[in-house]
């Protein structure tokens, strides 16, 4: 049994009265069981439209099924390829699947043919028209996964955080730092690179950019001074020299003056006397130094402030500070506010402060960072990642002792996104 299918003709002009006579020639071909509709019966309607790939096609031309692609009863030159296309043989089974779908056609049966998108599909054999993706082919996933980013770092100690920069290095041949910078800004962008580096590359890092340029971060200097070990300190300066081709001492020398260099650079030994026995008689011998050196003296001996403080340890300062109240009746840290100033006084204060107890000295920092209209980003971002995994409990319980409310509501308070979601990580908690 055969069906007669007869040709419908486009014309390039859009127009029905130009459309050209049909020829009373059909091709013959098996049936596929199918039903045409009516319209496409004889010739009663010759205004059919079949638009395809975005094309008029020429009038002249039969369209047969055949394996998913049409094709011309006619050999014709299609512009632009120049391409012949071979005319059909008469006799051409039709696809078991039907009709491939056309744009504005008949819709594709179940199990069709996917949609062709733009001009003629593929031909085979050589130097036929390339295959047109698979759906779903050319889309490229982009954007940066933070929350990804956020539960990778957060969740995870210094230790091991660290080696993950070498190993992407060796995973994908890039390296980690620089592609986070080309997808991160702003804070976010500096927490999460703070807490790739070592504690001691991260303070090496931070003293340099507070004392590269036009101005010095004295507050930086001073926070990281005055409340590293020896072994911190020593760790600092081995890796500041070797990362930048400069001690630590000859920049902070040539960057400050007066005895608040001084000060610094003595600190920047990392020389501190680490015993933690005390001598009571030593504690007072130097208690009245101090007491000779400021307040019972006119003017003051910056100097002896500067042997005391630097060189004794933690312990025997503690005693020391108890004996000056004992003997004066007034607070060592009210002394050096009254007998010195500036940056000397800001840096003594703090020594003083870090001897006497470092979670109340950084809980008092963190609270001054975000105080006010602006936040201080950058010693936000210092503190929480250096002391994350040091103190920042005791840290927590000072700041609500002292503020009462709790670290953590500041910060949700006074940061955003996923900033804040990272910095609450380090936090760690609400108290």
């Amino acid at each position: 049994m055969y069906t007669v299918i007869v040709s419908s003709f486009i014309s390039p002009t859009g127009s029905e009265d130009e459309l050209p006579r049909i020829p009373s020639s059909v091709w013959r071909i098996p049936t596929t069981g199918g039903r045409l509709p009516a319209s496409t019966r004889g010739i009663s309607s010759p205004s059919r439209w079949l638009p395809t790939s975005s094309r008029w096609l020429p009038s002249c031309s039969r369209w047969l099924p055949t394996s998913s692609r049409w094709l011309p009863a006619c050999r014709r030159r299609l512009p632009p390829t120049g391409r012949r296309i071979p005319t059909p043989s008469r006799r051409l089974s039709t696809s078991s699947r039907g009709y491939p779908p056309q744009g504005g056609g008949y819709p594709a049966p179940a199990g069709g043919f996917p949609p062709q998108a733009g001009g003629y599909p593929a031909q085979p054999g050589a130097g036929g028209y390339p295959s047109m993706p698979a759906a779903g082919e050319n889309k490229i996933s982009t954007g940066t996964d933070e929350n990804a980013i956020i539960e990778l770092l957060g969740n995870r100690s210094n230790k091991q955080r660290v080696p993950l920069v070498a190993a992407y290095k060796t995973t994908y041949g890039k390296d980690l730092t620089k592609d986070l910078k080309s997808e991160l800004t702003g804070n976010f962008e500096n927490l999460v690179l703070a807490m790739l580096k070592t504690p001691a590359y991260f303070d090496a890092s931070e003293l340099r950019e507070a004392i590269k340029g036009a101005g010095t971060d004295e507050a930086c200097l001073i926070e990281i001074l005055s409340s590293r070990s020896n072994s911190e300190i020593q760790e600092i300066t081995r890796i500041y020299k070797a990362e930048y081709g400069k001690s630590l001492e000859d920049s902070i020398s040539s960057d400050t003056s007066g005895h608040f260099r001084r000060l610094l650079v003595s600190l920047c030994q990392g020389n501190r006397d680490e015993r933690p026995n005390v001598d009571i008689s030593l504690a007072k011998q130097d208690a009245q130094k101090l007491y000779a050196a400021g307040e019972n003296k006119v003017g003051t001996d910056e100097s002896q402030f500067n042997a005391i403080l630097c060189a004794r340890s933690k312990p025997h300062l503690r005693a020391v500070f108890q004996e000056y109240q004992h003997m004066c009746g007034k607070d060592i840290e009210k002394s050096i506010c009254r007998e010195m100033s500036g940056n000397l006084e800001s840096g003594m204060v703090a020594v003083v402060k870090c001897i006497k107890n470092t979670p109340a000295y950084f809980a008092e920092r963190l609270n001054k960072a975000m105080k006010g209209a602006g936040t201080k980003d950058t010693t936000l971002i210092r503190i929480m990642v250096s002391r994350s995994e040091v103190d920042m409990l005791d840290i927590r319980q000072e700041y609500l002792k002292t503020y009462g409310k709790s670290l953590y509501t500041d910060i949700s308070g006074d940061t955003s996104g996923d900033y804040k979601k990272l910095l609450l990580k380090l936090c760690g908690g609400s108290d």
